[in-house]
């Protein structure tokens, strides 16, 4: 990438290699807090849209033979049905199959047939209508009066303190970009006013000649400009593998724990303009530094 003419010898300063480097390590490092926080926000966005308004309940195994056991389980399962389909806040509840959970069971506790001989509980999912009062306590106790040991989970109760982690999470990473951004505005002062002391002499002669602060001003900030460019580009660049690869070892996981964090176009769309806003930076930066560093000087 060429530089934009300019009167004073700035090209050739070798301070530029380190703003450059500065601009790239920012690049890099606002990438993948960015990439992080949009990737948590998803993820709590996609917990909210597929738990909220929805229960489980559990309906225990009875004692008694396998035959005799699985038969009164059945028998509670139809009574917890039962129940939940009066309720005017319910808007559905359906049993899990028996061949589901042995499926959902089978990874953890191994073969098939071990999951057959071991007595199961039964889970009910249930879909709450939107926008209707909804008595948790008061469903629970007449579910546990007319089902023995059966229970209610409300899935806000954890999904809340997932939702708090997750945010601190997406915090932590912005603040992460705060304070990186915050340092390489710094670095980029220092930097500049390195070559302002280092061009002094040829910035004399061009206030002699009548050139105007704001006419040095953006000869500097041009050239930080280009270099921002090259340094984001670049910073990108390198942490573009560091996302994909992260993204690959979360769909190898197994079990659930963690879904599907891709990223949307959009997602990526912002990412790639890192490198513009890091340029941007360092433009803007190291203009209103010559402007008050001029102020001063002259």
């Amino acid at each position: 990438m060429r530089f934009p003419r300019t009167d004073l010898p700035i090209a050739e300063d070798g301070s530029g290699r380190f703003l450059a480097i500065m601009v790239a390590v920012m690049v890099f490092l606002a990438t993948l807090a960015m990439a992080g926080a949009m990737a948590v926000q998803t993820v709590v966005d996609r917990w909210n849209r597929d738990v909220s308004g929805t229960l489980t309940v559990q309906v225990m195994p009875a004692e008694g033979s396998p035959e005799e056991s699985g038969k009164t389980t059945e028998e509670w399962v139809e009574q917890a049905l039962v129940v939940l389909r009066a309720d005017r806040a319910v808007a559905d509840a359906q049993a899990i199959p028996i061949e589901r959970l042995k499926a959902l069971m089978e990874p953890w506790l191994g073969a098939a047939d071990l999951v057959d001989d071991l007595p199961m509980p039964r889970l009910i999912d249930v879909t709450l209508k939107p926008d209707t009062p909804f008595d948790l306590a008061a469903l629970g106790r007449r579910l546990s009066e007319a089902v023995p040991g059966a229970t209610l989970d409300d899935h806000r109760l954890w999904l809340a303190k997932l939702v708090n982690l997750a945010e601190a999470l997406a915090s932590l990473s912005l603040a992460v970009l705060v304070l990186v951004t915050a340092a390489t505005s710094l670095a980029v002062v220092q930097a500049t006013r390195t070559a302002m002391t280092t061009h002094r002499p040829a910035i004399e002669v061009l206030h002699m000649i009548g050139a105007h602060d704001a006419y040095i001003a953006r000869q500097f900030a041009a050239r930080s400009l280009v270099l921002g460019l090259m340094g984001g580009g670049t910073g990108l660049i390198l942490a573009l593998p560091a996302i994909l690869g992260i993204g690959y070892l979360c769909r190898d996981i197994e079990g659930g724990f963690v879904p599907d964090v891709g990223l949307g176009a959009v997602h990526w769309l912002i990412l790639v303009c890192l490198p513009l806003a890091g340029g941007l930076v360092a433009m803007l930066t190291t203009r209103v530094t010559v402007l008050r560093t001029l102020a001063r000087m002259l």
